[in-house]
């Protein structure tokens, strides 16, 4: 979607004659008072994945006459809602409402699970839980938010309600800094700090969820990406644009500006590495941050986690300091083959496809299984002519399937440990012959989450992906042997790791 501030302008004029060459605008019923930008009553239906798919219903034209007399209303700064930008760019709205769309791969997605709205939750579908039907999440996050639910993935579309309504914001009071990535907060980060995104930022990080969910009314939109005048791709989160700044200045490159220096090409894959990462909250103002200060590798941020003594909770069952890996896609892709051979998310993501009589980028964000002639063909079929979708389908899964059984044998390995750890506990072993097998079950733990919390099942960077899960296998098998064997000396230094400091609850702005 990035054109220039001449392009733009044309467009803007074109879009008041939409109707008159037939362009479908894609209607959509009003918002909820929850911020779902799209109806939750679409209903299941087959799928040619094996599941259940929830469909985007058809677009519908708009009259040609209505449309060449309204010209489009301008686009602000402060224009967060997706359809007001839709009048002026009607394709990409169109793909971009089909976020709501539910359809399984192999290993991904999601199949659509029909559910009774309440007054409390006005879903009427949701997504399978993967908690429920794991005993091996079960186990890794007792204690945790995460043990009491945790969904297949669905589309951007869902990205506000669901987060409105996951049963962890019962277990667990959350803190506005998940805003960040939950829904378009760039305008309500800006109001909160009388301009100043930064401030914006760190006002709704230390604000409860709920009062936070207030200030937003929009799933992730147009505005946390482009420009509101040139359409060119910017970073509006404050925890980017800082992680970054952390990251380069560890190779020797101060004070690193993501909105001045970084390429375009750069920016395809920066724009989605604002919410698709590791992250931690920072101390007493819940500060959001990307732990990169050491390099984007899992050894890298478990070192800053140790050094800094942080932990996420403290594991129910062995008291192990436990640490929650969140969604780490740029980083694992940052070591993989299609990062070295400078293939972004949005290359392969939002392909550029020929719709509604223009070439443009594909809006409809979503794995490229569910659209290989766009997403992959484009570039494999230039080193093979003969290359097929089905022969990149089958080379896709051989990946994963082999992933998914490492996977599987790793948490086979993590939960045999927390196992021992419990039956250790319960015959009466004290902290400090626990505390080496708690250390590598926090270490085992974190490898495993990491590439479970990832959602490429391998495939961003395969060769990564199964180092990090034999690493978090080794580590659990020594900490079972670390439990019978009181002389066994691990291959890592075991890191005293505090107990977690009080932190005063979250406070309403009402209340101060």
């Amino acid at each position: 979607m990035r054109m220039s501030s001449r392009s733009y302008a044309a467009a803007l004029g074109a879009a008041a004659l939409t109707g008159l060459v037939g362009a479908a605008i894609l209607t959509l019923p009003a918002l909820s008072p929850l911020g779902d930008a799209f109806a939750q009553s679409d209903k299941p239906k087959a799928s040619k994945h094996r599941a259940k798919s929830t469909k985007a219903q058809p677009a519908k034209a708009q009259p040609a006459k209505a449309a060449a007399q309204e010209a489009p209303p301008p686009i602000t700064d402060d224009t967060d809602d997706p359809a007001v930008w839709g009048k002026t760019f009607p394709v990409h709205y169109e793909l971009y409402s089909k976020t709501v769309d539910m359809e399984r791969t192999k290993y991904g997605g999601s199949e659509a699970e029909p559910r009774t709205p309440t007054q409390a939750d006005p879903r009427s579908v949701v997504s399978k839980s993967k908690v429920e039907e794991d005993a091996g999440l079960k186990a890794m996050w007792q204690g945790y938010a995460f043990s009491a639910d945790f969904r297949e993935d669905r589309g951007h579309a869902y990205a506000n309600i669901d987060q409105q309504n996951t049963g962890r914001q019962t277990f667990a009071k959350q803190p506005g800094a998940c805003m960040n990535c939950h829904a378009s907060s760039y305008v309500a980060m800006k109001k909160q700090g009388d301009g100043d995104v930064t401030k914006g930022f760190e006002k709704m990080n230390a604000m409860p969820f709920p009062d936070a969910a207030k200030l937003v009314s929009h799933p992730v939109s147009c505005i946390d990406c482009h420009d509101t005048q040139t359409m060119a791709l910017r970073v509006t989160r404050p925890a980017l644009i800082e992680g970054l700044r952390a990251l380069k200045a560890s190779q020797g490159i101060q004070n690193y500006d993501v909105n001045k220096q970084a390429s375009n090409q750069e920016m395809r894959a920066y724009v989605c590495a604002q919410c698709h990462v590791e992250y931690y909250f920072k101390g007493a103002e819940r500060r959001l941050v990307f732990p990169w200060a050491k390099g984007l590798k899992v050894e890298n941020m478990q070192a800053l986690y140790d050094e800094i003594g942080f932990r996420d909770w403290t594991h129910k069952d062995t008291g192990a300091p436990a640490l929650k890996a969140q969604h780490p896609e740029f980083e694992m892709w940052s070591q993989g083959i299609h990062a070295r051979a400078g293939v972004t998310c949005s290359d392969c993501h939002m392909p550029m496809i020929k719709h509604g009589g223009q070439t443009v980028s594909d809006h409809w964000v979503r794995s490229p299984l569910l659209n290989i002639a766009n997403a992959c063909m484009g570039c494999h079929s230039k080193h093979d002519a003969k290359i097929t979708a089905k022969e990149l389908k089958d080379r896709v899964e051989a990946i994963q399937d082999r992933h998914w059984k490492l996977r599987e044998d790793a948490m086979q390995a993590l939960v045999g440990l927390i196992d021992d750890l419990k039956a250790a506990k319960a015959a009466g072993k004290g902290d400090a012959e626990l505390k080496t097998a708690q250390y590598m079950q926090r270490r085992a733990q974190f490898y495993l989450d990491f590439v479970e919390a990832e959602n490429s099942t391998g495939f961003h960077a395969p060769q990564e992906a199964a180092r990090i899960l034999g690493e978090s296998l080794n580590y659990a098998r020594q900490g079972q042997i670390a439990l019978r064997d009181a002389s066994f000396k691990p291959t890592v230094a075991v890191v005293d790791i505090p107990p977690p400091p009080a932190l005063p609850p979250l406070v309403s702005p009402a209340a101060k």
